[in-house]
């Protein structure tokens, strides 16, 4: 069987231009996120089947990569079905392995515990331009807190991140599964609608408001229901006067305090903000994931042309562990997308060490090998980045090539 050079479908090799910043970006993550409080923890990349498959992760539980039990506990010919060869799987999210892992080691953390989890995760998706099968995550969340500060500091916290890898005028669109509700009764939906009603509203960026409108009648909703739901995202503004029509129009269906609190979170962000963004009251953002129980957010890019990150709270979760519901909230950037984002526009990472090579001639002698070798312990002291290569018959070339990867000082080195 002849081997294959190239990654498995969906997945790809780091090339050294794009490793570097890589290595900068997850840096300066873990120093943006320190300095609000947040502290590193690490879950493996292999979670419990049942955790995985614990209907919380909306379509993601159609993708999973499964691993086949191990050893005497794999008995093919006795298999029956599935759970009989599958005990476990890749991770598809950090949030239900943080989930578990708060369950199993809470006692010992404090109260609220501010959590930053980097790491790959898989899912068996199609490929496309900023979406692969292995990808790095990188997630903040907040576990512990009911109150909406929790949402306040992710959304400061994320947005400060952005800010200082040169991302501008962006977006963060905001919304809450309570306002998603309350306008479906509202609008006289049934309960046991609004997840198919919602599926649909989720995609009003893509086919606008009559094609959300030709969908719901298709699937047999009542004329006068969908007008009615309807008209609410033609008279809805995107800001806190939004909210506080949503707060008056749907009374008795929506809290007032939920209302409150959503106009808080908007106004103090606007408030605090460290970079340059809008926050946008969105009605119709809804987010797959059936664990969020309250606010939702997306990080919306133009340069992009969709969102490079999301989260929202999830209060129930853990619970489904422990039997006791916590609050928790999260936010994860969408990594690989901001990466390329950077790769693509030509990044240059800031104030980065002096690269400095030398070429050494073929017939150089020991001793004066010596000398360059300490010469070069020397400047990496000084804070320099320093190769040491052999010398190409094609020097011209061989500094080309060197140049290209940042170094800009060489020294030929020869015996004389």
């Amino acid at each position: 069987m002849a081997l294959k050079k190239k990654p498995v479908t969906g997945m790809k090799d780091m090339m050294p231009e794009e490793m570097e910043i890589r290595d900068y970006v997850i840096a300066l993550i873990k120093e943006t996120y320190k300095s609000f409080g947040f502290s590193s923890i690490e879950t493996p990349c292999v979670e419990h089947i049942e955790n995985l498959c614990s209907k919380q992760g909306g379509d993601n539980e159609k993708l999973i990569f499964k691993i086949l039990k191990r050893g005497e506990k794999l008995k093919l010919e006795q298999a029956k079905d599935e759970s009989d060869v599958v005990d476990g799987g890749l991770r598809y999210d950090l949030t239900v392995p943080l989930s578990r892992y708060y369950s199993n080691n809470a006692n010992e953390l404090p109260s609220p515990f501010k959590a930053l989890q980097m790491g790959n995760v898989w899912r068996a998706d199609r490929p496309q331009r900023g979406r692969f099968r292995q990808f790095m995550q990188c997630d903040i969340d907040i576990l512990g807190e009911p109150s909406n500060l929790a949402e306040i500091e992710l959304i400061l916290a994320t947005t400060a991140l952005l800010g200082k890898l040169d991302f501008h005028n962006f977006t963060i669109r905001i919304n809450d599964r309570r306002f998603l509700k309350a306008m479906a009764a509202y609008s006289g939906f049934a309960e046991n609608e609004y997840d198919n009603v919602f599926i649909i509203l989720d995609k009003m960026d893509k086919i606008g408001l009559e094609g959300v409108r030709s969908e719901l009648e298709e699937c047999g909703y009542e004329k006068e229901k969908v007008e009615k739901y309807l008209r609410l995202f033609e008279t809805i503004t995107n800001d806190v006067e939004g909210v506080r029509w949503c707060r008056k129009e749907l009374d008795g269906y929506l809290a007032p305090e939920t209302a409150d609190s959503l106009e808080m979170i908007i106004s103090s962000v606007e408030s605090a903000k460290e970079a340059d963004f809008r926050m946008s009251f969105d009605p119709t953002l809804v987010r797959g994931m059936s664990y969020y129980t309250g606010t939702i957010f997306e990080i919306s890019m133009d340069e992009f042309g969709g969102s490079v990150g999301g989260g929202g709270r999830y209060d129930e979760m853990i619970g489904k562990f422990t039997g006791q519901n916590t609050p928790a909230v999260g936010f994860s950037i969408g990594f690989e997308r901001i990466v390329m984002l950077l790769f693509e526009r030509g990044y240059k990472i800031p104030a980065s060490k002096q690269k400095k090579a030398y070429l050494l001639d073929k017939n150089l002698s020991k001793e004066k090998m010596l000398k360059v070798l300490e010469q070069a312990k020397q400047d990496r002291a000084a804070g320099l980045q320093v190769m040491i290569v052999n010398m190409k018959k094609n020097k011209k070339f061989q500094k080309e090539q060197l140049a290209q990867m940042g170094y800009e000082e060489f020294a030929e080195i020869y015996n004389d």
